[in-house]
């Protein structure tokens, strides 16, 4: 329903009467495209629907405006619409580009891509940053908000999600962050972001039982092979804020046990550096660490 809906926002069949308020001045916000062209016309039938597919592909980014030479002469003639199907662009008012005759389907995508590019993300990025700064300030309540409001422009926007996950994960509703994050939409469900918070719910899961880090380093001060004191002592430390020491710990035990647990080290090394963006630089020494480790 929702796409439908906006389908019949973005591709309009367009008149002389109506052109300077669908395409002249809708232009201002979002880049038209202009398809001249007729019925009796072959490449148009061609055409027309390459062109309706890769404007819905943009959902909202870009609109088409379809206008019948042989009913709206008057803008095709100003426009000098010699032949058709003739399409033209038209950004902030103004025609940007355009071709005449049709195009195979991939030249059409990218042509479409071009125009959507020309206008942004409408602001969805800043808006990101924002919510990501909220987060970095403990704010969790208004970056959920924030991220919420992209949701419901870009649905299917990974950061925003990641986000809106990791800000559940930040109000210590646990429950909560994982409903979202099974609640993902199928075509981002396996993007990075995701996957990144996915790890995140685990590692705090597992943070709600950690011990004290003092008892902890006691105990593995007091026997170096207690790998179990050790893991935990590792779970301590990422729960408190001290990724660097956890790994350093999660190491340790790899370097003197690596089958320990079921390669419980390994696995939990794997955990964190999912949880971490992938140029962080923990993230990336530990994962040359462990590589050192395993062909040693």
């Amino acid at each position: 329903m929702a796409q439908a809906a906006q389908a019949q926002r973005d591709i309009i069949d367009g008149t002389d009467a109506g052109f300077m308020k669908d395409v002249v001045e809708a232009s201002q916000e979002v880049p038209v495209i202009v398809d001249f062209w007729a019925t009796w016309c072959g490449p148009c039938k061609t055409l027309g629907p390459a062109l309706e597919a890769a404007v819905t592909k943009q959902k909202g980014k870009v609109r088409l405006v379809k206008i019948d030479v042989d009913k709206n002469p008057a803008f095709a003639g100003q426009l000098r619409v010699q032949s058709i199907p003739t399409v033209y662009a038209f950004w902030q008012g103004q025609p940007v580009d355009g071709f005449q005759g049709a195009l195979p389907a991939s030249q059409v995508d990218q042509f479409v891509q071009k125009l959507a590019d020309l206008a942004g993300d409408g602001g969805l990025g800043e808006a990101i940053e924002a919510a990501e700064a909220m987060l970095e300030e403990g704010a969790a309540v208004d970056a959920a908000q924030t991220f919420a409001a992209i949701l419901q422009e870009e649905p299917e926007n990974p950061r925003a999600y990641a986000g809106l996950v990791r800000a559940m994960i930040l109000a210590g509703d646990l429950d909560q962050a994982e409903a979202i994050l099974n609640g993902a939409p199928a075509s981002i469900a396996l993007k990075p972001e995701l996957e990144a918070v996915r790890a995140q719910i685990a590692l705090a899961r597992q943070a709600a039982k950690a011990g004290p880090v003092e008892e902890l380093t006691a105990r593995v001060a007091a026997d170096p092979a207690d790998h179990q004191a050790r893991f935990d002592l590792a779970t301590a430390l990422h729960a408190s804020g001290r990724v660097q020491e956890a790994v350093d710990q999660l190491l340790e035990i790899f370097r003197r046990d690596r089958e320990w647990n079921d390669g419980a080290a390994k696995a939990q090394l794997f955990q964190i550096f999912d949880a971490l963006p992938p140029k962080d630089p923990i993230a990336l020494a530990g994962r040359r660490k462990l590589s050192s480790l395993i062909f040693a």
